[in-house]
């Protein structure tokens, strides 16, 4: 199963508001999720942004996938670049450890 991080519109006729959720990329836009980790409110000055950074990491860290507007927005609040930070450091020890098997 493909488990993207993506946005569900919520809201009236041009009023949106999102919800921030982990949904199979199979299902419509507006229709089943997995988990709710956050919201968006565009429309509020400044833009509202919400997300449960623990839970954003976990799916992040199980392979789901955010789509390219949620990638924007988990930069701006920071989630991204612990993440990115995380990853790198983890591929860096792997690095380390094969470097290490290889020269003995």
């Amino acid at each position: 199963m493909a488990v993207r991080i993506r946005l569900k519109r919520l809201g009236a006729k041009k009023r949106p508001y999102y919800r921030v959720v982990v949904a199979d990329q199979r299902s419509p836009r507006d229709g089943r999720f997995i988990e709710n980790i956050g919201r968006y409110q565009p429309m509020d000055d400044p833009s509202l942004i919400e997300i449960d950074q623990e839970r954003a990491l976990h799916w992040l860290r199980v392979g789901a996938q955010p789509s390219n507007t949620v990638r924007v927005l988990m930069t701006k609040v920071g989630i991204w670049d612990r993440f990115t930070a995380e990853k790198g450091q983890s591929e860096q020890g792997q690095e380390q450890g094969r470097t290490a098997v290889e020269a003995s």
